[in-house]
């Protein structure tokens, strides 16, 4: 599997990194809520640009991104913008959506950003194209709030996006049992032993899918989310708790 690499940090190798998202709604709180975050040392920031109130404001969005860089020093940084559809805020028409991720690449204040599988699908490759241009890595994304697909359509959707173009590819999908968390775990584990050439992530949301979080790494996914000040997503826990648990569990 090919690795990923962001000045001192490795994706795909060693421990799954932790990111931790950004849920400010104003300028002051995210600037407050990114000196607290970036105390707590994690691998990766995404700021969830959904959450801002002034994100239909392409010039607002742009000085605030040049504040929070600076503001992160070296930490990479994850710029998403989840639609409704996919179980965030961010309700713009599509010309805006595709216009706010080409600002935010062509900006190279971002190490990665996050598009939608579904959501981007008619202008997918020019995103995947300028992102490689500028230096930009892809996350490319599928989110299902409503159930789990079966274990097939689950590898099959991993690998749709490394053929698009994806450096990782994430699925998070809702589990309704324990029997639906293993679904996943499992489409994971055959994702990372026979398919993967790039990292991915792969997630069960919610109280009952917290296992799929907390094994991320010996289930094949590259990295896992944890809460900083406020959770992005149900199922994430504070990072000082995940951090433990993943010690614990890659110890030897």
């Amino acid at each position: 599997m090919k690795s990923i690499e962001i000045g001192n940090l490795t994706i795909g190798e060693g421990l799954p990194k932790i990111i931790i998202p950004l849920t400010g709604k104003t300028e002051a709180e995210l600037l407050h809520e990114i000196s607290k975050v970036r105390d707590l040392k994690p691998d990766m920031i995404e700021w969830r640009a959904d959450l801002f109130e002034k994100v239909g404001d392409f010039l607002a969005v742009r000085q605030l991104l040049d504040e929070l860089r600076s503001a992160l020093d070296q930490i990479p940084l994850l710029f998403t913008f989840r639609t409704k559809e996919e179980g965030g805020e961010g309700d713009v028409p599509f010309p805006d959506y595709i216009q706010l991720l080409k600002e935010m690449i062509r900006s190279q204040k971002i190490d990665l950003v996050d598009i939608e599988l579904e959501t981007a699908k008619p202008m997918m490759m020019d995103l995947v194209n300028l992102a490689e241009k500028y230096g930009i890595y892809v996350v490319m994304s599928h989110h299902n709030f409503r159930n789990t697909p079966p274990r097939d359509e689950i590898i099959k959707r991993l690998q749709t996006m490394e053929q698009l173009g994806a450096h990782i590819s994430k699925i998070a999908v809702m589990p309704k049992d324990v029997n639906d968390v293993i679904t996943l775990v499992e489409a994971s584990w055959i994702m990372k032993t026979k398919y993967a050439t790039r990292p991915f992530i792969a997630i069960s949301m919610g109280k009952t899918g917290m296992l799929s979080r907390l094994g991320a790494g010996i289930f094949g996914s590259c990295a896992t989310f944890a809460a900083g000040i406020s959770p992005s997503a149900p199922g994430q826990i504070p990072i000082c708790e995940l951090r433990s648990v993943l010690d614990v569990l890659h110890r030897e």
